[in-house]
């Protein structure tokens, strides 16, 4: 086989795949070249979630005009001289391929215009060769629009997702430096409509709650600050949320260090650690977290994505960083208070049972409206309507986590939530196969904040979760309105759709849109590990559970019950 030498534009589009995996990577590189830049006023709007366009505009310093073609130039850049040491990088770019693997991926027009310059300059670029440059007028600042991404590269179309689902990626980038730069103005805006406005006051807590919501926010405590005063090699500042504010999953830990934000796996699970003991299990905090270190103890230079980080005494700040967050839930955290077990019994008309004051999920009654407790104990047998599956006699439940059972066949240990996960979600796919899903309008509509990835979560799933019972409209900008919701979850309805949004997020995508609803909807409202339940809830669980098409795993995949057999027993006690 014959060796040869790439041509420049095949070696520049193999070089892009490694920077510019989706639209959200083109945004994090303009960004990252805007505040670089000394920008104050950030503003990012996207077409189709980035696939039509992309446009960035920022007031920070410009490009001189006879620069402009050079700043296309494969490792061009003025972040990095010729006397800077590689090791010690203080701007989020310096290897110069940003804007050139752009314009290898897609159809590119900037304009840029420092300020010392009465005029600026417009260069556009097709297919990785500039084709046309003049003069232009233009404020201080620079402008640049990406159209057409990847419409030459048909095979890495086909691994990006929906519109809506890049979108989300976008406000995800973008929530993530409006938190890692309060001081700048950041704009959001999707198919021309608002997704985020963060002020760029400076403030902390109202760049976040243009993220998360006043709510949420409010709620947030300040991060003890942690600071080596003696050698100045590591300071720790930020916020995190107390142990009953909680998400589905990590992506709301954002870890910021010198300013940029990174994904690092151990100092995210130091974050937890923090938290040790005072979470349920699945759930996770919400923290900002900024980490200041010397420039040489970070090696950003690991991908060209610049998103992964070495550190150079990395168990020294997951130490500091599990520690700063655990003293802060020890001063600030609010005492949980613990409401008495209640006996359930018939809910009143509606459905609606009011549960323990900060429950997140309703009880296992508002399953249906027509809910009424089997006080009937079970004959023991084979239960004739799902084979294989004895029927079953509860006799207890253990650390108010699973239900004891026996048979003829001996003992069964129930785990109480993902039994009635599987019970929940087979009622709700079978509500969708009638088109009668069980809905509660609620009196007073619910207003919830949404942060720009359970935005875009919405428009992807909105038709499903329209279908599930969800009644929702826009109400301002980042705000929704609940009219009705699924009657499974009808207390504190605002809350509990944004976290079957959260749910959503992590649900595995090879499965259908309606599966992945009913799945997270029913994981929301399955009663909760630690829950007492009485002996006619066990009883009413245990014969829902016999009654549906897969008893033995949750929709997850999680075994719901455990059996250890008669044989086993009597071998154990030797009675044979």
């Amino acid at each position: 086989m014959t060796i040869r030498v790439l041509f420049p534009l095949e070696a520049s589009r193999i070089a892009a795949g490694e920077v510019i995996e989706r639209p959200a990577s083109v945004v994090k590189e303009l960004v990252e070249n805007s505040l670089d830049a000394g920008a104050t006023q950030i503003t990012v709007d996207i077409r189709d979630g980035g696939l039509t366009s992309i446009r960035v505009v920022d007031d920070g310093c410009g490009i001189a005009g006879a620069e402009l073609r050079l700043a296309f130039e494969r490792h061009a850049t003025s972040k990095l001289q010729a006397e800077a040491d590689p090791w010690r990088i203080e701007t989020l770019g310096f290897r110069g391929e940003a804007l050139p693997s752009i314009a290898a991926a897609a159809d590119v027009e900037i304009t840029s215009r420092p300020s010392e310059q009465a005029e600026g300059r417009r260069l556009r670029f097709v297919a990785g060769e500039a084709v046309e440059e003049g003069p232009e007028a233009s404020p201080p600042g620079t402008a640049v629009a990406v159209r057409a991404l990847f419409r030459r590269q048909p095979a890495r179309l086909k691994f990006l997702r929906s519109a809506a689902s890049e979108a989300g990626h976008v406000g995800n980038v973008v929530s993530r430096y409006a938190l890692a730069y309060p001081e700048v103005r950041f704009t959001l805006r999707a198919d021309g409509r608002p997704a985020l406005q963060a002020p760029g006051t400076g403030d902390l807590r109202e760049a976040a709650a243009a993220v998360y919501g006043a709510q949420v926010v409010s709620s947030l405590l300040d991060v003890c600050p942690y600071e080596d005063v003696e050698r100045m090699e590591l300071a720790l500042q930020g916020l995190v949320s107390p142990p009953h504010v909680t998400r589905a999953t990590r992506n709301d830990i954002s870890l910021f260090i010198n300013r940029r934000w990174v994904r690092n796996r151990a100092l995210t699970f130091a974050v937890e650690e923090g938290y040790q003991g005072q979470l349920q299990s699945g759930r996770h905090p919400l923290a900002i977290v900024y980490v200041r270190l010397p420039a040489d103890d970070v090696d950003v230079n690991v991908h060209p994505a610049k998103a992964e980080v070495r550190l150079r005494r990395e168990r020294e700040v997951f130490g500091a960083i599990r520690d700063a967050v655990r003293a802060t839930l020890n001063v600030g955290a609010p005492v949980t208070e613990i409401a008495a077990p209640r006996v359930w019994g018939t809910p009143p008309a509606g459905g609606v049972l009011p549960g323990p004051e900060g429950s997140e999920v309703p009880d296992l009654a508002l399953a249906s409206p027509a809910y009424q407790p089997e006080l009937t104990p079970h004959a023991p047998g084979v239960n004739g309507a799902t084979a294989g599956v004895p029927m079953l006699r509860p006799v207890g439940q253990v650390g108010n986590l699973y239900v004891v059972a026996e048979s003829a066949e001996g003992l069964y240990l129930i785990d109480q939530h993902a039994a009635h996960e599987r019970v929940l979600y087979e009622r709700l796919l079978a509500a969708l196969e009638t088109s009668r899903p069980e809905t509660q309008p609620l009196l007073q509509p619910a207003t919830v904040e949404l942060t720009p990835r359970q935005q875009a979560l919405l428009s992807e799933y909105g038709d499903e979760l329209r279908a599930q019972g969800f009644d929702i409209e826009p109400f301002g900008e980042g705000a929704w309105a609940l009219r009705a919701v699924p009657s499974a979850i009808a207390a504190d309805a605002g809350k509990a759709f944004a976290a079957v949004l959260d749910l959503l997020d992590r649900e595995d995508g090879s499965s259908e849109r309606r599966h992945r609803v009913a799945a997270s909807l029913a994981c929301h409202a399955a009663v909760r590990a630690g829950k007492t339940l009485s002996g006619a809830e066990m009883r009413e669980l245990v014969e829902q559970l016999e009654a549906t098409a897969s008893p033995r795993t949750c929709p997850h995949g999680r075994p719901t019950m455990l059996h250890l057999s008669a044989d086993h027993l009597a071998r154990e006690f030797r009675r044979r």
